[in-house]
């Protein structure tokens, strides 16, 4: 069986378990858990079958899953504490028939099909035999960077919340005074690095839809404009945050 059929299958039975897993807890939020864990998994698998070049196959292994357990503990911390989603019960607010086969549909089968299509680059990167180069060490630190701004933007938004003083307030500290969203450019920036990393033999360059996608959903669709739309609505100094921050990608704010 090829690398890209098993990913497909081992998704689908992560997908499934999950969805039982949610059914049980009464709250979808868990998929965001089983997410990081999903690249972790798909990394893995092409790691055993890929048969690629040894160390690009050790380095997309390491990278992609330090990324996804970091981020699956992260959001798991989260959920345990918390309860639904407003994005999930807005979408089951939608649902035509049953509640249970619609999220299934929506949301468990949509993600598993775009986690299978942006690892693209792990997966065809570990299947390629040729040596590792420039290109592929740009991608290691290009990883670093999306890296360090993704964790370090998730602990200060984390030690930001958990503060009581700053319920209403506007987080416009540390990285958050340069981006509104540090940790959505690190996570882009991250798979732009693994990218690079694959796209430097055939076919890697192929793969490019992959970060392309995830940075359009980051940027357009299940990032950056829903969160600001909750913002705007619910933080009286966010339109002024808004006017003086950068938006993505990290630039002085304005005065």
């Amino acid at each position: 069986m090829s690398v890209f059929l098993s990913c497909l299958a081992l998704v689908a039975l992560l997908m499934v378990i999950t969805f039982a897993v949610a059914i049980k807890a009464g709250k979808h939020v868990v998929i965001d858990v089983a997410w990081g864990l999903g690249f972790a998994v798909i990394a893995l698998a092409a790691f055993v079958l890929g048969g690629g070049d040894p160390l690009r196959r050790v380095l997309l292994l390491v990278l992609t899953c330090l990324w996804g357990l970091r981020l699956a503990l992260h959001l798991g911390r989260r959920v345990a504490g918390g309860g639904e989603d407003p994005r999930y019960e807005a979408l089951l607010a939608k649902a035509p028939g049953s509640r249970d086969a619609y999220a299934f549909r929506m949301i468990y089968v949509t993600q598993g099909l775009i986690m299978v299509f942006v690892s693209l680059p792990v997966q065809v990167g570990m299947t390629t035999t040729g040596p590792i180069g420039w290109l592929g060490w740009a991608g290691v630190a290009l990883w670093l960077v999306g890296f360090v701004f993704e964790t370090v933007g998730d602990w200060q938004l984390a030690r930001f919340r958990a503060d009581p003083t700053s319920k209403g307030r506007v987080l416009d500290t540390g990285l958050w005074r340069y981006t509104r969203h540090p940790n959505y450019f690190g996570d882009a920036v991250i798979w732009w690095g693994l990218f690079l990393i694959a796209a430097e033999h055939w076919p890697g360059v192929l793969t490019l839809l992959s970060p392309l996608v995830m940075t359009y959903f980051l940027l357009a669709k299940t990032g950056k404009p829903l969160l600001e739309r909750r913002l705007s609505a619910t933080r009286p100094g966010y339109a002024d945050y808004v006017r003086r921050t950068s938006g993505f990608v990290p630039l002085p704010p304005k005065r």
